[in-house]
């Protein structure tokens, strides 16, 4: 009966700790969403400097499993390439040691609760302030507080080494290679349960200090948590295409190539690492294992990106449903122990930002159709009925991607955002829906033989372009909050179509009056009010990115 209490006291402190760690986590993202923001919408291609980006995402969100896991989503999307995104994960994997460090440095060396309580004093009164900066700073307290507090609990109830009822692990520490194994299966394992490589980071520092596993062992265990933490990044690619596919992968091998290589230098590294640290404290040795382990397999393999992208290419190859358009998913990831709600509005944000760019292509091919008559388009014909039905399904998805969004802990601008986008997507795929009546009309025009009235298509000429102009105008500021000059061009734009169409339309009843085809006028009329409607959908818009963002 002890030993089941025993494991319930241990069960709830990591609860506790989970607990903790959520709310933390989710208030440094609200609190520094815009800045997170920006951090990942500068990614460049420099190695380097992906490297610095993951460790920085990993920092503020404090889970190198979430951060792949956003990698893998972005390269489903077609925002991070191959090698931008192992760089990510190289930083992703030094980011997450500083877990290690907060719990070593301040976990074990204070009388943890003496330190959590006042800590979550300070921020319950901010919590309830009514600046929603404030309040994200206060969650971001108590979160914190929160976790010491399980921290506290999980160190008192963790037994100590002579404990009979944990006794049997000593029968597996001291066997060299076999029990380096075996606890490095234990790290991962664990891992892979919560979740959380650094709360089983945390787990194993509270072991060891506890008296209940060696140094060796603890170490094992640390390097199995790498293993451990890939799960995330292999569940988020499935069902993904290709490159997300060869993300998840990188993200396995380097990880374990990371282990198996140490594996062959373990004492030696171990020794290295006591030397570097003074003193016998066990916590701040696994800390520095941690830091040094990840951060010299990122040295060693930094150098080698291209063959490693070239590995994970064979390793995956192309299947025949990557061709073409072929169906759009947009998967929304679960929060586990960390939620992600600032990066998944990045991704939606981006998302919008393709969409925009669909649109805009349908609305050119419609135009080379339009404008030439006498050429065969029944490819560029097909194609933009592809891309049609490639932008209902991207409205679909993206809605119920910003639905999901909204449900989650989101700072007062992310909400809005997302209020923001789904007007967005709606308004955009309605410009879609226009694009796809403008090829049928054209399509009606070339199968019908419909005859239009001389120089209608140099008539139409002055819309069009304005309309290309304002859908350019639209994808140079979404997702960007649009200013109150900027938004007068907008409107200043709509007018001037008002005005196209207005004299289109008066040309169109003196054609007909004149004995016009009637059949090509009407078609002609067609044409305009769709063109013109784009426009409208255009400024719908620019005043939703002048009302939010």
């Amino acid at each position: 009966m002890a030993i089941v209490l025993n494991i319930m006291e241990i069960i709830g402190a990591l609860g506790v700790f989970l607990f903790g760690m959520k709310i933390m986590s989710e208030g440094i993202q609200k609190a520094a969403g815009e800045g997170l923001q920006s951090v990942l919408n500068h990614i460049t291609s420099n190695r380097f400097v992906a490297v610095l980006t993951g460790f920085l995402v990993t920092v503020i969100v404090q889970s190198s499993s979430a951060t792949t896991v956003m990698v893998v989503s972005f390269v489903n999307a077609g925002l991070l390439s191959l090698t931008q995104s192992i760089g990510i994960i190289m930083g992703a994997n030094i980011g997450t040691t500083v877990t290690g460090w907060i719990v070593s440095l301040l976990g074990f060396k204070f009388k943890i609760s003496a330190m959590a309580l006042p800590v979550i004093g300070i921020g319950l009164p901010l919590y309830f302030s009514k600046s929603a900066k404030r309040r994200d700073w206060g969650e971001f307290m108590i979160g914190f507080g929160i976790l010491f507090l399980g921290l506290s609990f999980l160190k008192d109830s963790m037994p100590s080494m002579d404990a009979g009822a944990v006794g049997f692990l000593e029968s597996y520490a001291g066997k060299g290679v076999l029990s380096m194994i075996i606890f490095i299966f234990a790290g991962a394992l664990i891992t892979v349960i919560v979740h959380s490589s650094s709360a089983s980071t945390a787990i194993t520092l509270t072991m060891a200090h506890n008296g209940l596993i060696p140094l060796e062992a603890a170490a094992a265990m640390v390097m199995g948590s790498n293993i451990g933490t890939t799960i995330d990044a292999l569940l988020a690619s499935i069902g993904a295409n290709v490159n997300a596919k060869r993300a998840a992968r990188v993200h396995i091998l380097f990880n374990i190539a990371g282990v198996v290589v140490l594996a062959f230098f373990f004492n030696p590294f171990l020794r290295m690492v006591q030397a570097i640290v003074p003193g016998d404290e066990i916590t701040s040795n696994l800390a520095m294992f941690h830091t040094m382990f990840n951060v010299l397999a990122t040295l060693v393999f930094i150098g080698f990106v291209p063959q490693i992208a070239r590995l994970v290419e064979k390793m995956v190859p192309v299947g025949e449903d990557e061709a073409g358009l072929g169906k759009y998913k947009l998967t929304y990831i679960e929060p586990t122990i960390q939620n992600i709600p600032e990066i998944n509005i990045v991704k939606a944000q981006k998302e919008v930002s393709h969409m925009t760019k669909v649109v805009e292509d349908m609305f050119n091919i419609y135009m080379e159709v339009c404008n030439n008559p006498d050429k065969k388009m029944g490819a560029k014909v097909k194609e933009l009925k592809e891309m049609e039905d490639y932008s209902d399904q991207m409205q679909e998805e993206i809605s119920k991607f910003l639905i999901a969004c909204s449900s989650e802990s989101l700072n007062e601008t992310g909400t809005n955002n997302v209020s923001a986008m789904m007007r967005i997507v709606n308004e955009l795929e309605s410009i879609g829906d226009s694009c796809y009546n403008l090829i049928l009309l054209s399509e009606r025009r070339f199968k019908k033989d419909i005859p239009l009235h001389e120089g209608a298509l140099e008539d139409l000429e002055p819309i069009t372009t304005m309309v290309q102009k304002f859908l350019f105008f639209i994808k140079s500021h979404i997702n960007e909050h649009m200013d109150k000059e900027t938004l007068k061009e907008a409107y200043e734009m709509e007018e001037k179509l008002q005005s196209y169409k207005k004299s289109l339309n008066k040309g169109i009843r003196k054609n007909i009056k004149k004995g016009a085809d009637i059949k090509g006028e009407l078609l002609y009329l067609d044409i305009v009010g769709h063109v013109e409607q784009i426009g409208d959908y255009c400024l719908n818009i620019a005043q939703a990115l002048r009302a939010y963002y």
